[in-house]
């Protein structure tokens, strides 16, 4: 039996319509229920946290796993990363108040103070144009964080920019673009090659016929 690690949350639909759509496993949120792990087939469906993903996948507990590209660049980890699956897609921006005189490179100060859920990725991104920053790690509601002046701005994920539209932020630069991605113990490749390349390769033909 081949299991695979799929994150709850955001891409936990898609997820789900990818493993019917290929074959694999015809479950529904509805099936899951408050179960964490289920079987359809020889296909063993772990449901986890979408950060804990990598880990799951990097220790053996899972041979595969599905997790959006935004935490694979917190957590590089020793899996493989297979497939772009091509749902989900977001973009990583750094955003700040619509009123503030901030817009390229040119205008930051010499030292910026960003708030984000995602401190290696910011501070990697900001060092790689020599900008000095601050990071400030929050966990939720960080939209707030340059509103009242703790920071001046955010880096964060968004899909339609509503939220940021919301509390008044505009995007001043991106840093990258994310989408779900199928990822594959290193061990499980070596050792099931055929079992989990057969599945890799189903998924990657629902992922072709869904395009």
């Amino acid at each position: 039996m081949i299991s695979i690690a799929i994150p709850t949350g955001v891409l936990n639909a898609g997820a789900l319509h990818l493993l019917a759509r290929s074959g694999l496993a015809n479950l529904t949120a509805d099936d899951l229920g408050r179960r964490l792990l289920a079987e359809s087939g020889d296909v063993r469906v772990i449901l986890v946290r979408p950060a804990d993903v990598p880990a799951y996948v990097d220790h053996g507990a899972a041979d595969l796993g599905i997790v959006g590209k935004d935490i694979l660049w917190e957590s590089p980890g020793s899996h493989y990363e297979l497939v772009d699956l091509n749902f989900g897609p977001c973009s990583l921006v750094f955003a700040v108040p619509e009123e503030a005189a901030l817009g390229g490179p040119e205008t930051w100060p010499p030292q910026l103070r960003v708030a984000t859920k995602y401190p290696r990725t910011a501070g990697t991104w900001f060092e790689s144009l020599g900008q000095a920053v601050e990071i400030v790690r929050l966990h939720g509601s960080i939209e707030l964080a340059p509103l009242v002046g703790l920071v001046d701005g955010i880096v964060d994920l968004t899909a339609t920019g509503r939220t940021l539209r919301e509390n008044r932020l505009r995007v001043a630069a991106v840093l990258g673009t994310s989408s779900a991605r199928l990822i594959a113990n290193q061990a499980s490749m070596k050792t099931r090659t055929a079992a989990v390349q057969a599945m890799v390769g189903r998924l990657r033909e629902a992922v072709g016929n869904g395009r």
